[in-house]
This record gives structure tokens, C-alpha cells and sequence, in this order.
């Protein structure tokens, strides 16, 4: 069962801590935004109040290192995840703590991201790289624009269908967005829109297109499934195997039917969603920041030096540190999950001032916490020398939160970090990046984050571009 929900309270009974009631126009479109921007007003410790409901967040870096206390706290399934169960169900990313097919789950599928796991997803991962860059030349030869999201939507898609599945989406074959796609962003809209309905209005229609959606990627979901079943899976070892075959490591049993269905969906979105959302975001700084640019273009040169079509092998990206810098600047700016929830697990004192009832949930706005003193006098300037080694070193080991927290943090966060890198500088690697419309960020909010409407021209680079003077 769901824990205690964040009861509505009298403005006031959380001492010192602000109450800011959006009833009057909503959340709109970008609720993430939203609170970001009352947060700049009213600080890193708020509740917002909508329709008599209220929602504690907070972005303060010494909170939410309380909050990172699993003893304390624990995830917290909150409204929008609750939404979102309507299609994932108990799939790991939704599951509640005491459902057992989330530590089950969690137990078999531990070994799909072992580094054993991780070699083999590597060559798919730049199989389907050269997918796209097959389609980035074509537009570089008709001077074409390239649209950024849609493409990187297009690449983690695919790969998380053959390295997790062994299903090939085929997305680069197609005009549009794969049909699981436009489903899934609708499905995730509606997630989210869901929570800013005022009480008594008529969402029938809404909520019959999106279970038309919910059938869709279950149907997908099933199709991915039957090309599997009936094959010896013994062997596999990929997500689907595992899901498939593998016996919990403590009492034998596997996952039934219905749980890998949800643990499927699940991975399809959370596997490619925040990854695309987060190269994007990476592609759009280095078209702006010239400079870090050519850093990033120095570091894949100096490992593939003029090889028309390098071969990364899986240890070189481990080697591309410069280009993890960017992109987790990138993760900082604009973390692609961008909130998590934690409930307490008694009654306790936040900071010592907060009071909070066993079950009472706090949502930790990364995109602000990640914003806050201990990032520096100018939090907004996009420098990845915030991640050198030294600096990680020398910062609280809670202030960057991209992956959520604790023993629910994101299971695939080193897939979708090595796919990051390769990408990044395999496409740097090969391309100048033109920010040909003069681009200014516009963030789309579909529960998750990514640079709404990133077009750019890319011209292919020269031997000459290629030699670098030293440092």
C-alpha cells in the first residue's frame, strides 16, 4: 500500500517555512519550471499549495542529505508516480517499497548492469550510433537542420530495445516517432497534467484517449515479449533473459508474467527517455560554449586522431573524462528526472525545525538543489570544471542528485552514462555543430525535461580541424 500522502495543513504549522498558493492559475505545462522560479522568491524550502492540497519541497543541499538517510526516509511514490503507475504498475521505477516484486525484480535484474553485462551492451550502443550517424550525414550533405531531441529520442530508443530486448524499434526508418513513442509522451503528459485538474471538471475524454495509450505500449510491450518466448533463454543475459529465466538468487522463484510486462514498459521509457533528454540538453551547451566545444572535440581527437569512423572500444569511453564532465554539467543544469520524493519513515524533525509525520512525503527539486551555494557564486553558468575530480572531491557527496537517491536510485545510470559519452564524442568527433536558428532554450515538461524545438546545422570536420596546438 501507498504510504501516508502529505495531508493538506494550515499555513504556518511548518515553522519558518513558507506556503505559496498556486490555485489561481495552476501549474500550467511546466510545474517544474514553476517551482523552480518560486523557489528563486521564496527560497529552497517551500510548500505550494493547489485546490487545498499542499506539497512540501526542497532544494536546500544539507536537507536533502538528510533526506539521502535511508534509515530515516525512503522513496516515496507520490502523486505523479502514481499516475504513472497507471501504466508501469509495480515496475521498478513505481513499485512501493513493501511490494515484493520490487526487491525481487531488483534482484534478478542487478546482474544485467554488471560490468560483465555492460561489455556486451557496448557494441549495440554503437551499432545503433552509426544508425544515426548515417542519418546525420544525409542532412549534412542537403544542409539540412537536424531535430536534436526527436534523433536522440530515436538512438535510446532502439538501443535500449536491442541491448535490453532484443527488439529492433527501427526508428531511423521511419518519418515520424516510432507509434511507442508518441504514445509513451502522451501517456507522460497526461501524467502530469493529471495533477493540475481542477476538482470537478469532466476528464472523461482525456482519460479514455490516454487508456487507448496504455493499451498501445502494452500491446507493443507484448509483441517484445512473444519474440522471445519459447527460445532458451538460460544463456541470455540481457534484460529480457533475466526477466524471462533468471531465479531470485534467495528462493528460486522468477518473476511472473504480469510483473515482466510492467518491468518491460518501465525500462523501454525510463531506458531511453532521460538518456535523450540528457544529450540533448549536452548538444545544445557545446553549440553555445564554443570553447568547451573544442575541449570536448581535443579529447576524442586525441583518441581517434583523424579515423573517419573510429571504433571506440568499451574501455575508451572510461577514458573520455573530459566529455563525462559535460555531460554531467549538462545533468546539473537540467537533471531529466527532475524531482524525487522521500516519505518519513516515523515522526521526525527535518534540520531540526521541519516536522514531519511517519509517512509524510518531501520532494527534492534537483534542477534548485543543484543551483544552490555549494555549486558556487554563479550556478547558472554552464562550466564542467565543476566536475573535475578535485572538485567532486571537495563537494558534499549529496548536492548532485541526476539518478534520484539511496537504494532506488536509477538501476540503469551507468548504461545511459556510457551511451551518453560515446555518443557525444563519436557526433563531436565527426561534426561542427551550428546553432544556425539562434537558438534559446525552451524546456518541455512531460515529467521529464528536454530542449523543446533544438535544431543544428552540422558540417563534417576536415583533417585540419582535427590538429590541435598544446595547451
Amino acid at each position: 500500500m501507498p504510504p501516508t500522502a502529505l495531508h493538506p495543513e494550515p499555513a504556518g504549522t511548518l515553522p519558518g517555512v513558507p506556503v505559496v498558493d498556486i490555485t489561481a492559475t495552476g501549474p500550467g505545462r511546466t510545474p517544474i519550471q514553476q517551482v523552480m522560479k518560486l523557489m528563486r522568491t521564496h527560497g529552497p524550502v517551500l510548500v505550494r499549495r493547489l485546490h487545498g492540497r499542499e506539497a512540501l519541497f526542497v532544494a536546500d543541499a544539507d536537507l536533502v542529505a538528510e533526506l539521502a538517510d535511508e534509515e530515516r526516509f525512503a522513496k516515496h511514490v507520490g502523486p505523479a508516480l502514481e499516475n504513472v503507475r497507471e501504466f508501469t504498475a509495480d515496475g521498478l521505477f513505481t513499485a512501493y517499497d513493501d511490494e515484493p516484486n520490487w526487491a525481487k525484480a531488483h534482484d534478478i535484474l542487478m546482474p544485467a548492469f554488471a560490468l560483465g553485462s555492460m561489455r556486451t551492451y557496448h557494441p549495440v550502443m554503437l551499432r545503433v550510433a552509426r544508425r544515426l550517424i548515417d542519418s546525420w550525414d544525409r542532412a549534412a550533405r542537403a544542409g539540412l537542420p537536424v531535430d536534436v531531441p526527436e534523433d536522440m529520442t530515436r538512438m535510446t530508443l532502439d538501443t535500449i530495445g536491442l541491448a535490453g530486448f532484443g527488439y529492433d524499434f527501427g526508428s531511423f526508418g521511419r518519418e515520424e516517432p516510432h507509434p511507442f513513442v508518441e504514445s509513451m509522451v502522451r501517456c507522460l503528459e497526461w501524467s502530469m497534467t493529471r495533477l493540475a485538474r481542477t476538482p470537478g471538471q469532466d476528464h472523461s475524454a482525456a482519460d479514455a484517449a490516454f487508456r487507448r495509450d496504455a493499451d498501445h505500449l502494452a500491446r507493443v510491450v507484448d509483441d517484445v515479449i512473444a519474440a522471445r518466448t519459447g527460445t532458451d533463454q538460460s544463456g541470455a543475459d540481457d534484460l529480457l533473459g533475466l526477466m524471462l529465466s533468471a531465479p531470485h538468487p534467495a528462493d528460486g522463484t522468477t518473476l511472473d508474467a504480469q510483473n515482466i510486462r510492467n518491468q518491460v514498459i518501465t525500462f523501454l521509457i525510463a531506458g531511453h527517455e532521460t538518456t535523450s533528454g540528457a544529450m540533448s540538453f549536452a548538444l545544445y551547451h557545446l553549440a553555445k560554449h564554443p570553447a568547451v566545444l573544442r575541449l570536448v572535440q581535443r579529447e576524442a581527437d586525441a583518441l581517434w586522431g583523424d579515423a573517419p569512423d573510429p571504433e571506440p572500444t568499451y574501455d575508451d569511453i572510461g577514458r573520455l573524462t573530459y566529455t563525462r564532465q559535460v555531460l554531467n554539467e549538462a545533468l546539473r543544469l537540467w537533471p531529466t528526472a527532475a524531482a524525487f520524493s522521500r516519505h518519513a519513515r516515523e515522526d521526525t524533525l527535518l534540520g531540526g525545525r521541519i516536522p514531519l509525520r511517519a509517512g509524510q512525503a518531501v520532494t527534492v527539486l534537483a534542477p534548485m538543489l543543484h543551483r544552490q551555494p555549494v555549486w558556487g557564486d554563479n550556478p547558472e553558468l554552464f562550466d564542467p570544471e565543476r566536475f573535475t575530480a578535485e572538485a567532486e572531491a571537495a563537494r558534499p557527496v549529496h548536492a548532485f542528485k541526476p539518478f534520484g537517491t539511496g537504494e532506488r536510485a536509477c538501476i540503469g545510470r551507468q548504461f545511459a552514462l556510457h551511451e551518453a559519452t560515446m555518443l557525444l564524442a563519436l557526433l563531436v568527433h565527426r561534426y561542427r555543430l551550428h546553432d544556425h536558428a539562434g537558438y534559446r532554450l525552451s524546456v518541455k515538461e512531460t515529467l521529464t525535461l528536454k530542449p523543446e524545438g533544438l535544431t543544428l546545422v552540422l558540417t563534417p570536420r576536415t583533417p585540419a580541424d582535427r590538429v590541435h596546438a598544446p595547451l
